[in-house]
């Protein structure tokens, strides 16, 4: 059974996708780093760079993004294979229509393309084009001849689809209306456009949970789990409400599911895997490389048959690994050294077989004679490390887990200890960066403005706590702390009341 999991506050949205108890793929978005794919801007050509047909394009933000002209289906027809740049078509001071397929990263601005996309569930528009494809994933040839007639028929000249796999269990009034609705979309982004002032956003894509429904439910999504009554409202005008299911639990949703935890391993170094064995997984700056390892793992039969039964499993959690962290860019994967050619090949079947499930495009070699497999998976989005992850202060090389990720602790564990108690007045110590992401986030003012009403809970700083650390009282600390207020209201006066 897969279920798809949707954590929503104001300030943070996480979703989660769950099969049979597992979590397969994992997304995080906040309202202050929201991404960028997907976004249309009306963009001003700052400079061509010849030498690599690319330019620059102003579109508001504190960085130009990079356009490439090998990213363009209409710019690569204008350019003739004679005609070494980018400049016989975009020019300086051109105002274009584009779109980022690339968030930033680092020091690089977003990456835009002009050729405009927009996708549904079942299918994606190409503006501006004349192609109709069909995804690979719809095996069935009849079926494949079938959708391409029928969004043919409908596809006006100047426009173009990609059918979608969710397209094969589509009824044609589902397939029909959604196009009707994309090309709507595409007359008012146009529209838009030739309205909105040069360097600003012509239209945004979809939120973080619109996102999880519209990409996920292709893979047969047999429930979908929100927290949040609006966020409920809004999907079920997508899918139904049959398969929407409000959580209303006192826990918080994903410590109830089972995931607070799964989640909090996203960023270990190591993960086991079969018996003790386990991979490790280190980020460079150029590439990502995964070691296997037996580790306490001794099979059962001989070397041989043990090493090849940990590549395999192996092979299945990379694969799930690098959807769930978002890892993206070159991957080399370290796979203990086997004898027999025969299960070399096995193993790389397995990595491409679990890789089919990915929603990004990957790309995979053979391995070496060394066991090192070499595989590539498109990079659009920031990495899961980016949001759970930052650098550490006192060592100044090091990442440590950040504070969003230490709050989502923070919440989980006081909601259990609460229940646990069922007391009425708590106080919580801690270290002052994790004071101030609560403050910023709100992360349980949802909880305490319903089912905790009639609950105090006062948040304090205190300068002498670690970071992960949180310390919990029925009572008022001594001496007072000099930074303390009540979490329903941070606004409040900074004063602790009298203790019992």
């Amino acid at each position: 059974m897969k279920q798809l999991i949707i954590d929503y506050t104001p300030y943070c949205t996480r979703a989660a996708l769950v099969e049979n108890g597992e979590m397969i793929d994992f997304a995080v978005e906040t309202t202050n780093a929201h991404g960028l794919v997907g976004n249309i801007y009306k963009g001003r050509v700052e400079n061509v760079l010849e030498g690599m047909k690319a330019a620059f394009v102003n579109i508001g933000l504190e960085r130009n993004g990079f356009l490439y002209v090998g990213d363009s289906r209409v710019d690569r027809d204008r350019i003739q294979s004679t005609m070494p740049s980018s400049s016989r078509s975009i020019s300086a001071g051109d105002v274009i229509m584009c779109q980022v397929v690339k968030d930033q990263f680092g020091n690089k601005g977003a990456r835009l393309a002009t050729d405009i996309t927009l996708p549904g569930y079942y299918l994606v528009l190409l503006a501006g084009s004349h192609f109709i494809g069909v995804s690979r994933k719809i095996e069935d040839d009849e079926r494949r001849e079938y959708l391409e007639q029928l969004v043919q028929s409908i596809c006006p000249p100047d426009m173009g689809f990609i059918i979608r796999s969710a397209a094969d269990k589509a009824t044609d009034r589902d397939i029909v209306i959604e196009a009707t609705q994309l090309l709507s979309m595409w007359e008012k982004i146009k529209a838009d456009f030739a309205k909105a002032p040069e360097k600003s956003l012509v239209f945004a894509e979809m939120s973080l949970f619109e996102r999880a429904i519209r990409d996920t439910f292709s893979e047969e999504v047999d429930k979908v789990v929100v927290n949040d009554e609006g966020v409920r409202h809004a999907l079920e005008g997508r899918i139904g409400s049959a398969k929407i299911e409000l959580y209303q639990g006192e826990r918080s949703i994903m410590a109830y599911f089972g995931l607070s935890s799964q989640i909090d391993h996203l960023c270990d170094r190591r993960v086991d895997i079969l018996g003790g064995a386990y991979i490790v997984i280190d980020k460079t700056e150029a590439l990502t490389v995964i070691d296997v390892n037996t580790g306490r793992f001794v099979g059962g039969k001989d070397l041989e048959d043990t090493v090849f039964r940990t590549n395999l499993a192996a092979a299945e959690c990379i694969a799930r690994q690098l959807r769930m962290r978002n890892i993206s860019g070159i991957v080399i994967i370290d796979f203990i050294d086997m004898e027999l050619k025969e299960h070399r090949e096995k193993v790389v079947e397995k990595l491409k077989s679990a890789l089919k499930h990915d929603t990004h495009k990957t790309s995979t070699v053979g391995m070496t004679s060394l066991g090192l497999v070499e595989l590539t998976r498109k990079k659009t989005r920031v990495g899961m490390d980016e949001f759970m992850l930052q650098p550490c202060k006192e060592c100044g090389s090091g990442f440590v887990k950040s504070d969003l990720s230490l709050a989502f602790t923070l919440r989980d564990e006081l909601i259990d200890r609460l229940l646990a108690n069922r007391t009425r007045t708590a106080y919580v110590g801690v270290h002052p960066a994790i004071f101030a992401i609560v403050k910023e986030s709100n992360l349980m003012q949802r909880k305490l403005a319903t089912s905790w009403a009639d609950k105090e809970i006062y948040l304090y700083v205190d300068e002498g706590l670690r970071r992960d650390k949180f310390l919990f009282s029925e009572t008022a600390p001594e001496p007072r702390p000099a930074i303390c207020c009540r979490l329903v209201d941070f606004d409040a006066a900074r004063e602790l009341p009298a203790s019992d």
